[in-house]
């Protein structure tokens, strides 16, 4: 993704501008922490909470954060109608994810930006940076597509690990196999959820109680959406 530090920039650049330099906030699907990571990095004086189900990530991203009083984490599935209780918060200035909700198909997304929109206080944000694909231009995404994954091949015959040998590694780590056992457990192999347009999520968002939304960067293939409580 040689494009994902320009979002998480812009991502940090609009919790500035709307929520100031010191925000709580959730990292929704965090993975291994990397929104925290760069959050932290730029607001030293921020907090966050990360919430995840994947035991494998969830260890590498305590194990990064460990001893760091700024950063709490949680386990939860966003599927489960009463995550928000596993919380410490009630509210929260920002939440943020990137490159995760696409596992999630639109009903259950949907209900997930009902329960964001009582999450974030007035006046805060959310913001998703991740796949969306705009149906209405099918050529536009076939080239896209067939020129990313090319690179994609390339980069693999130069040796860069791909989604399967990633996991292959941390199944043979000592500290992580257990954890990675579990989490294929969980989830099985990757599948892609609905990956719906910018527009529908916007649109999804302001149905959820968010009074602004629209798409404040994107790539040909990801854009990130911003919604304003």
């Amino acid at each position: 993704m040689p494009d994902r530090e320009e979002r998480f920039r812009v991502m940090l650049d609009m919790v500035e501008a709307l929520t100031g330099p010191g925000p709580r906030v959730l990292d929704l699907a965090c993975g291994t922490g990397s929104i925290t990571d760069r959050l932290l990095r730029r607001f030293p004086n921020a907090t966050s909470t990360g919430v995840d189900l994947d035991p494998a990530l969830l260890a590498i991203a305590r194990g990064s954060f460990a001893g760091d009083e700024r950063v709490t984490f949680v386990t939860a599935d966003l599927k489960d109608p009463r995550w928000t209780d596993r919380l410490p918060h009630d509210s929260y200035d920002a939440v943020l994810t990137a490159t995760a909700l696409h596992w999630l198909h639109s009903g259950p997304l949907t209900t997930l930006y009902e329960q964001l929109g009582g999450l974030v206080r007035d006046g805060g944000v959310f913001m998703n940076a991740d796949h969306m694909i705009d149906t209405d231009t099918p050529r536009i995404n076939a080239a896209e597509r067939a020129h990313r994954h090319a690179a994609m091949d390339r980069a693999r015959a130069a040796g860069a690990l791909d989604w399967a040998d990633w996991w292959a590694l941390a199944a043979k780590d000592p500290v992580l196999a257990g954890p990675t056992a579990e989490r294929f457990a969980i989830y099985g192999e990757h599948a892609d959820g609905d990956m719906p347009s910018p527009a529908w999520h916007a649109a999804t968002l302001r149905a959820a109680g968010f009074a602004e939304a629209r798409a404040v960067w994107s790539s040909p293939s990801d854009s990130l959406v911003l919604a304003v409580k």
